[in-house]
């Protein structure tokens, strides 16, 4: 297994766990019950981590087939695999600048990734 291939885990991993600390962090308020309850999301910070958690996922199909794409093309693997790191750094750095409430600095990480993520899927056309 590639390193690529470990940050698509690694990927849907942050997206779990983000949504993950945004119900545990509410100690006895969050009602497993009604998982998509409006109401627990009203609070700012719970409202910044459901919606770090649905761009994790709306981010992650186009990632994941970046990387296949590009190693099933036989791109320079080692170039596919630090790539593939700055693009889940980065998104680990969006879900904090996303909770932190720093949305100018969340934007140009999101940005970075994009990049990462479009350099990923046109790496076969460098072989």
């Amino acid at each position: 297994m590639t390193i690529a291939e470990l940050c698509v885990l690694g990927a849907v991993a942050l997206y779990l766990l983000t949504i993950g600390w945004t119900k545990a962090r509410a100690l006895g308020q969050y009602d497993n019950r009604r998982p998509r309850d409006p109401a627990f999301y009203v609070e700012p910070v719970r409202a910044r981590g459901l919606a770090a958690h649905q761009n994790g996922m709306e981010a992650f199909p186009f990632f994941a087939a970046a990387v296949l794409l590009a190693e099933f093309r036989e791109a320079p693997q080692g170039w596919i695999d630090a790539l593939a790191a700055a693009y889940l750094l980065l998104r680990l750095g969006y879900v904090a600048a996303y909770v932190a409430d720093r949305p100018a600095v969340r934007s140009l990480i999101w940005g970075g990734a994009l990049v990462a993520n479009i350099a990923i899927f046109l790496l076969p056309l460098s072989s």
